[in-house]
């Protein structure tokens, strides 16, 4: 799906983010509104040697894996129409060149009751990308993401954001996958331990 394809005969366009779009978009939109998607699954399963990773380093960053017993949580951003062939060539750039994603369309439910379930532009890896990394053990994916760092930041702070946006933004949901992974990396780096630049670097 290419970004014109996208666009074509739209006031306004959602894009839903459940990785670092969550909290570090970088594009410009009009409202934010945080909830879920059905029947996928995240997933630390995709590979990423530029962003959080490098060649030799690869880190591990998260894709959506369909389960139609699941639910996705993350943050839906409504791009104007004036600013939407901006915003899509910037994340085919970021999420399709560089990271290696594919785009779909699903339908996003807001965590506000008030309003309807919308149309939402996905981004999301497959297991025939080559820096696909797939299934591992918590403890394995702990260790690759404790040791790896790209040119937007170490690894660590992509996992501990994610979690922060978590506990914060849906506090009911239970995300095993994500705090059982960040439980792992905390046995091997105590928060206390783990250095500014792995907390903090954009």
């Amino acid at each position: 799906m290419k970004p014109r394809d996208i666009v074509n005969g739209k006031n306004s366009l959602w894009i839903f983010g459940y990785g670092s779009l969550v909290w570090k978009p970088d594009f410009a939109y009009k409202k934010r509104k945080v909830g879920y998607i059905k029947g996928y699954k995240r997933r630390f399963w995709h590979g990423d040697d530029f962003h959080r990773g490098d060649k030799e380093k690869p880190g591990r960053v998260v894709t959506l894996v369909e389960d139609q017993e699941a639910s996705t949580w993350g943050v839906a951003y409504e791009v104007p129409e004036s600013h939407m062939e901006e915003s899509l060539q910037y994340l085919n750039i970021r999420e399709v060149m560089l990271g290696g994603y594919t785009t779909k369309m699903v339908e996003f439910v807001p965590k506000e009751k008030s309003h309807g379930p919308l149309l939402a532009l996905v981004y999301i890896a497959t297991s025939d990308n080559p820096i696909y990394l797939g299934p591992a053990s918590d403890v394995e994916i702990a260790a690759q993401i404790a040791i790896s760092s790209g040119k937007t930041g170490h690894n660590i702070e992509y996992l501990l954001r994610l979690a922060e946006f978590m506990r914060l933004c849906c506090p009911e949901v239970e995300d095993e996958h994500l705090f059982s992974i960040e439980a792992a990396v905390l046995k091997i780096f105590p928060r206390g331990e783990i250095t500014p630049s792995a907390k903090t670097s954009l």
